[in-house]
């Protein structure tokens, strides 16, 4: 059986939801807020990886959101990640990179610190940068 969106309900990885042009707006404009954000000069690589995996996620959410659906709080990050493949369809080496950074990001945030270097966080603002028209230009507003 393919898997699409229809199967995550069905495994209770999403739940239905019919989000408002608002809340579209919204995600959209801490997308926005983020990435003019991670040109903040003098930070640790740590942070500005962080702001613009926030700025990535907070769109693809926005994409997932006006497919219909929100994931369920379980693997979160994971399944709105994934969850690209069925919403706008990228290059697989796009979501999987977006993934890597999801992981590099945990280990960043919550166990090591100064874990991320210059590059990588160059990398995912890059990633961020290139990706958010697209997405814009993709999600239909409700």
């Amino acid at each position: 059986m393919k898997t699409s969106l229809q199967s995550w309900l069905r495994n209770r990885w999403l739940v239905q939801h019919k989000p408002n042009s608002q809340e579209i707006s919204n995600l959209f404009a801490i997308s926005d807020r983020d990435l003019h954000a991670c040109n903040t000069k003098n930070l640790p690589a740590d942070w500005p990886f962080a702001i613009a995996y926030n700025a990535t996620l907070q769109a693809a959410t926005a994409a997932l959101a006006a497919a219909g659906y929100r994931a369920s709080r379980e693997s979160h990050h994971h399944r709105v990640i994934q969850s690209l493949e069925f919403t706008l369809a990228p290059e697989r080496k796009m979501i999987d990179t977006f993934d890597t950074f999801r992981k590099k990001r945990n280990i960043s945030s919550y166990d090591l610190a100064g874990s991320v270097s210059d590059k990588e966080a160059k990398e995912m603002y890059e990633l961020a940068r290139k990706n958010h028209p697209t997405l814009l230009a993709h999600t239909t507003h409700p």
